[in-house]
């Protein structure tokens, strides 16, 4: 007896997009489907083969963190293999939406396109439909669902919709589209009763309506029988909100995303537990760790640890606390920080090596302020998927943490296990001054314009009531706003496209800085342009600030207030596509949080900026 083929697959995506753009519950358009990507419990067991473990325990502990379980693990989206004997293995889909319309145009008034709205269960073979002409039309799916902001996603009720809610009238339903718009008020649902409805009216009046209803909960992601109730504990549904099925809002993956580096405190922790017991044990202060390092010993294993680090650490151990978490953010920088100025060899098979550029003996124009500039000649970055959102987007702090008390959508009804992704590049970090940065902050214009910031913020949390985020402060402000500048002045040189390269911001006490790096699953990223870019950055950086001076929308973009309840746009100060925005991916806010004022002297002259004239 011959062996059941395996299913073909219906289309290909690059693992990459699995975590950032398709994960479970993401709607994709396929060559002949529009489909619902299915959960994590629908792609196979990696205990089974086909799967690749990520190992990244710095991530990992974030992930069971927020996640509140210490079984999950990362494991790459599953490939399916070309072997007929294969384990079946790969990612599963849901058709969806089930309803469809007929690529058929009737006549129906004057300037009127009007085509059949069918259901699933009315298709032949899944494709067509047969209309009274008995000829096989093809189908199209519908442009709209509903979906709540906790990430529930259905059909509309077609019927219930176009009456109004107050019908049980099951006749034919046709979608009539007057002109060439596509406007949502030149759409409208009729039924052969004689009901006709604008989509328009399906949109939120603002007023607490609920056009289409209470949400039921419904997770078709996760397959058969996954329906929550909506409520939870709060015992009240959220509304429907009209959603088209290629809008960018339909979802956000919520990701956390780690750069694999060593533990700038494992060492330390190693080396002082080799000579506890014998030298450091009885240790009460400085004067006492010197006499113990005196040995030979006792220095060999201690060499390049200083004497405050090791003393902080055997206090820590006779107090029996445990080791202070770190953001992950603060753990990347204080070891970006700590790589020794002094020429280490380089090993092929090492995920990260980076060595800091040697300090000037003078420093002229914008390099002033800039603390250290530090080239990774080799990185890797991991990101994980732990959930998603609708209509809002939850994203990772300042600090690159995600909230816990954000409620996600499920990536599957019971899984020990998150999708995650390598990717491997170069990049170069530039940090600034502290006391530089401090003495900025002091001055009056300067508050001025992070009070009209805070504004803009409060109205955006108003007038957007399901938004998450926190105001980030004027220093990650600042440094975001350069680092678009730099990504355009860089990618002119360095080979790269600015879509390349992306952005890691650091507004901590341990640094205040700026990683620009590339990053992708393939060779592609680790091409040695940014890091050649980063032995010439003062000139770079020249030419970054002086592109930031003048937009090609100024005046009109240099005097925008955050603050204008009419242009609400309420997260940017100066900044639009003429200067500040860049592509997406690389930005890391998703091009919010930016004022190109804060950073260079502007026509309107606020006087806020961290570099002046005398710098350039």
């Amino acid at each position: 007896m011959r062996p059941k083929p395996k299913a073909r697959p219906h289309g290909q995506i690059r693992q990459s997009q699995v975590v950032t753009s398709f994960g479970p519950g993401a709607m994709l358009d396929l060559p002949q489907h529009s489909v619902l990507i299915g959960g994590l419990d629908l792609w196979g067991d990696p205990d089974e083969g086909g799967f690749r473990a990520i190992r990244e325990d710095r991530l990992l502990a974030k992930v069971r963190r927020v996640l509140g379980r210490d079984d999950v693990r990362l494991f790459a989206p599953p490939v399916d293999s070309a072997a007929s004997d294969a384990p079946k293995t790969g990612i599963q889909v849901w058709r969806f939406p089930s309803w469809f319309v007929v690529q058929k145009d009737e006549v129906w008034g004057e300037n009127v396109r009007s085509r059949r709205l069918v259901s699933e269960r009315d298709l032949v073979g899944g494709s067509c439909w047969i209309g009274p002409d008995r000829k096989r039309h093809p189908v199209v799916p519908v442009r709209f669902v509903q979906a709540c902001a906790n990430g529930h996603i259905s059909d509309l009720d077609w019927h219930w919709f176009t009456h109004t809610g107050t019908s049980s009238c099951r006749r034919k339903l046709w979608i009539d589209e007057r002109g060439t718009s596509g406007d949502l008020a030149a759409v409208f649902v009729r039924c052969e009763c004689g009901a006709s409805r604008s989509l328009v009216q399906a949109l939120p009046t603002g007023e607490g309506g609920a056009p289409l209803g209470p949400c039921r909960g419904k997770r078709p992601w996760l397959g058969a029988g996954a329906n929550e109730d909506c409520g939870g504990t709060t015992g009240k549904a959220l509304p429907n909100r009209l959603l088209l099925r290629s809008a960018s809002n339909s979802y956000f993956a919520q990701v956390l995303s780690v750069i694999s580096i060593p533990d700038s405190d494992e060492r330390l922790r190693e080396a002082v537990e080799r000579v506890w017991d014998q030298h450091l044990l009885y240790v009460e202060d400085l004067g006492d760790l010197k006499k113990e390092r005196r040995r030979a010993n006792v220095a060999s294993t201690l060499e390049g640890l200083s004497d405050e680090a090791v003393l902080h650490e055997i206090q820590r151990r006779k107090s029996n606390a445990t080791p202070a978490e770190k953001s992950i953010k603060q753990a990347e920088i204080e070891t970006l920080l700590a790589q020794p100025e002094s020429a280490v060899d380089d090993v092929p098979e090492r995920e990260f090596f980076a060595a800091p550029l040697p300090r000037p003996a003078s420093q002229d124009g914008p390099m002033k302020k800039v603390d250290r500039v530090v080239l990774v000649h080799r990185l890797r970055e991991v990101t994980a998927q732990i959930g998603f959102t609708r209509f809002e987007s939850a994203m990772p702090d300042i600090d690159g943490e995600l909230a816990l008390d954000v409620r996600r959508a499920p990536l599957a009804r019971d899984a020990n296990w998150v999708p995650a992704v390598e990717n491997r590049g170069e990049g170069v970090l530039v940090t600034f001054r502290q006391d530089d940065v401090s003495r900025w902050l002091e001055r009056p214009a300067v508050d001025w314009r992070i009070r009209a910031l805070r504004e803009g913020f409060d109205r955006w949390k108003t007038r957007n009531s399901g938004a998450y985020g926190e105001f980030p402060g004027p220093r990650y402000i600042l440094l975001h706003s350069l680092s678009h500048l730099l990504i355009q002045a860089l990618s002119l040189a360095c080979g790269y496209s600015a879509s390349s390269i992306r952005e890691r911001i650091y507004p901590t006490e341990a640094g205040l800085g700026i990683l620009l790096y590339t990053g992708t699953p393939d060779s592609e990223g680790t091409l040695g342009g940014l890091v050649q870019i980063g032995r010439n950055i003062e000139e770079h950086l020249r030419a970054a600030l002086e592109m930031g001076t003048l937009c090609s929308n100024d005046p009109v973009c240099a005097q925008h207030r955050p603050n204008d309840p009419i242009a609400e746009r309420y997260l940017h100060g100066a900044a639009c596509h003429g200067c500040l925005l860049i592509a997406e991916p690389s930005c890391e806010r998703r091009n919010d949080w930016l004022d190109r004022s804060l950073v260079i002297p502007t026509v309107e002259d606020l006087g806020a900026e961290f570099f002046g004239e005398a710098d350039l």
